[in-house]
């Protein structure tokens, strides 16, 4: 009898504690960002939302009175068109659509329409909550809020169409920002983190990380984070950069990282 009691007790224990236990990383594979190239980036620009679309980088920068949009040779970083966004506005994250361009703002709720070619301003949308990253898949415009979950929007009248709840090891992953498609895959810098997060459309769960923590300014600002992801889908380039690095890079992934405490850190939670 003793020993029946004591496996009662056993199991309510481990039942009782299983709110407590916590959900180890769970073999998602980490890479490191290998550089193919080097290139310049204006050291000014606090880098928001980053695309490539016909051998021009298009550019979102932040920081009330120095947000604005810019094309930018990618080889020789020379802006070659930009266009300003007035206080009070914070910019954010930036895409394109058909003949159009659209820009959010961190925290006014309010996002901004332009034509793609010379920038000119075509209205304004609104939208509730955070403004931070924005990309497309070719059928709806995607956006961040700094939550794990991401919007899915009509392209055409920016309404809200679905969400999708990212997750890494079955753990929300928090403080999804600059956003990018490539090849059927979301990317995601993870703010605060030298991580990209490859992210699977459909499910949200996160297939691997891009570590870029050897890119950039060694000696940098606490917000001089990596922040910018743009694809050139013909060439299959990727491009990376952060807030106010003076580099560009084209990268490839490397090799497999052994460990990584910023992958543990988010691959890991209390249920």
């Amino acid at each position: 009898m003793k020993r029946i009691i004591l496996a009662v007790l056993a199991v309510i224990l481990v039942i009782a504690g299983g709110y407590f236990l916590y959900t180890r990383p769970g073999g998602i594979p980490v890479y490191r960002a290998s550089v193919v190239a080097t290139l310049p980036h204006d050291s000014a620009a606090f880098t928001e939302g980053l695309f490539f679309q016909d051998g021009l980088l298009y550019e979102g920068t932040g920081e009330v009175g120095t947000s604005g949009i810019r094309k930018v040779q990618p080889e020789t970083g020379k802006v070659v068109q930009e266009e300003q966004l007035p206080a009070p506005y914070f910019g954010e994250g930036i895409v394109a659509w058909k003949d159009k361009l659209y820009e959010v703002t961190w925290q006014d709720r309010t996002g901004f329409i332009y034509d793609l070619k010379d920038f000119t301003p075509r209205g304004t949308f609104s939208y509730s909550g955070e403004g931070w990253g924005l990309t497309h898949n070719g059928k709806a415009i995607i956006m961040s809020d700094g939550t794990p979950v991401l919007r899915f929007l009509d392209p055409e009248t920016l309404a809200p169409i679905s969400t999708l709840k990212v997750t890494a090891n079955g753990c929300p992953v928090e403080k999804l920002n600059e956003l990018e498609w490539v090849d059927g895959e979301i990317y995601a810098n993870i703010w605060e983190t030298n991580l990209i997060a490859r992210i699977d459309p459909t499910t949200g769960e996160v297939r691997g990380f891009l570590d870029v923590s050897a890119l950039g300014p060694q000696a940098r600002g606490v917000d001089d984070v990596a922040n910018g992801i743009a694809y050139d889908a013909t060439a299959k380039r990727l491009f990376v950069t952060g807030k106010r690095w003076p580099q560009l890079y084209q990268v490839k992934p490397g090799e497999r990282v052994a460990t990584s405490e910023e992958a543990d850190k988010i691959t890991t939670c209390t249920h």
